[in-house]
């Protein structure tokens, strides 16, 4: 069995759990590619309802939550801590990426999908985790790379601890087709936008998005992996030559 099979059976079984037990189940943490997978399969859970979540409303590594249908009683909290991570002394402290907080984690032995986005703002970081190892993380967790650093847990639902920056862009793109979009926002040629569609690098509303001729609609979630995360806010105008300008919001 294949590991996308692996995946949706997992999914399939704790939807029925949730049906025949009357609860609440929730998945580890999901990326991208695999919320894309449950999306693509979604049918086969429609005897539940499902939400998804990662601990912000910006998170592309989410959780799925299952429960039966006119189940309202049944109250739910997604399993997820929110860890600050900062240095003990910014004097001594390194800069740090992305790449160091994750390859620090997982160096205690970690799976990674128990562990959602690692949000990483000046010389702090937030680190979205499941709840049965946020205990581990903090007793264990004292030094990345050669940074001393200290660890604390937010308060509960918690979830604007993310200073969300944005700003507004406006392109010219050839079409509002969503490779010439793609095409527009990288800089690439049209061929060479397609072959992130043909790579699994684009995705739209959490699917992975391989009919690149079609137009998106506003209100949108466009990611491109490796160039960014946008909401398609829609197109009024066009140059004399028939080009579209089109306005996007782009998280940076």
């Amino acid at each position: 069995m294949d590991e996308d099979k692996i995946i949706v059976r997992k999914l399939i079984d704790l939807a029925n759990k949730a049906y025949k037990c009357n609860i609440v189940t929730y998945s580890s943490f999901l990326s991208l590619s695999q919320i894309s997978l449950f999306m693509a399969q979604k049918k086969d859970f429609d005897f539940v309802e499902y939400n998804l979540y990662g601990g912000s409303l910006q998170s592309e590594r989410k959780i799925i939550a299952f429960r039966p249908f006119n189940s309202d009683y049944l109250e739910y909290e997604y399993p997820i801590d929110i860890i600050k991570i900062s240095p003990l002394s910014l004097k001594y402290s390194e800069v740090l990426n992305h790449r160091d907080y994750l390859g620090a984690i997982m160096n205690l032995g970690i799976e990674r999908q128990t562990i959602g986005d690692i949000y990483c703002q000046e010389n702090e970081a937030y680190v979205c985790a499941l709840s049965k190892i946020s205990s581990y993380l903090l007793d264990n967790l004292d030094q990345i790379k050669h940074t001393h650093i200290k660890m604390e847990m937010l308060e509960p639902n918690q979830d604007n601890f993310i200073s969300s920056k944005t700003e507004e862009i406006e392109l010219i793109s050839a079409s509002q087709r969503v490779d010439a979009i793609v095409s527009a926002i990288t800089k690439l040629s049209r061929t060479k936008s397609i072959e992130l569609f043909n790579q699994k690098k684009i995705y739209v509303n959490d699917s992975s998005y391989e009919n690149y001729s079609h137009p998106l609609k506003e209100g949108d979630i466009l990611v491109i992996r490796g160039f960014g995360k946008y909401i398609y806010q829609g197109s009024n105008a066009q140059t004399r030559k028939g080009k579209a300008y089109i306005r996007l919001i782009h998280y940076i």
